[in-house]
């Protein structure tokens, strides 16, 4: 009997994450590249992060340099794109000092390097660096890197590296900075939390049962 999937997320029902997923409208438009072995990752973050941000979109693969996807994003938005990526080259994200009312939301935004779309590369540090280099088209945008200090609130997939976060929250912290707005992505890093209390609970809800069989 196979099993009914949500339609949003397209996981089982009992392990639905859209009641976490806030609708968030970032200026910045992001563009995800997804290793495929992440795609049907339970533990996964892109698919939380899809459903909140309003300008995202979602790009599976290793090697981009010769699809139409990428290519068209780079030719599109030209100097005003950029990877989030911790190349030596990389500049440090920061809050500016220099703030301008939004003249459409009346928030504040921030005018670094004038960046509307940022990339991110999604799988384990191992694979977005072999994503990296299989895409020499990453090597000649600029780089992001975020300020270091940041503590992750993703814990139930650990990693040895230090200062390492999810993408979902890599993603928020570079869009807060960007727009200059600590506020605005702080409502779906605490769904995010609550994402993780979900995760566990239903992780360790089918161990106990599996433990009884």
């Amino acid at each position: 009997m196979s099993r009914i999937l949500c339609q949003q997320c397209h996981r089982p029902e009992k392990a639905c994450i859209c009641a976490f997923a806030i609708k968030t409208d970032n200026h910045i438009h992001v563009v995800v590249l997804q290793h495929p072995t992440e795609v049907k990752q339970s533990k996964g973050t892109v698919a939380l992060l899809q459903q909140s941000l309003v300008n995202c979109e979602v790009i599976v693969g290793e090697s981009f340099d010769d699809t139409d996807n990428l290519s068209a994003l780079l030719s599109h938005y030209g100097d005003q794109i950029a990877l989030l990526y911790p190349s030596e080259n990389a500049i440090e994200l920061e809050f500016s000092s220099k703030q301008r009312p939004d003249t459409h939301t009346g928030e504040l935004s921030i005018e670094t390097n004038n960046i509307k779309c940022i990339v991110i590369l999604d799988g384990t540090w191992k694979k977005s660096y072999r994503m990296f280099m299989l895409n020499p088209s990453l090597h000649d945008i600029k780089h992001l890197v975020l300020p270091s200090g940041i503590e992750s609130l993703y814990h139930i997939r650990k990693t040895k590296k230090d200062g390492a976060l999810s993408s979902l929250e890599a993603c928020c912290h570079a869009l807060a900075l960007l727009e200059n707005n600590r506020g605005k992505y702080q409502l779906l890093l605490n769904n995010f939390v609550k994402f993780n209390q979900f995760q566990q609970s239903f992780n360790q809800r089918n161990n106990n049962f599996i433990n009884t069989l």
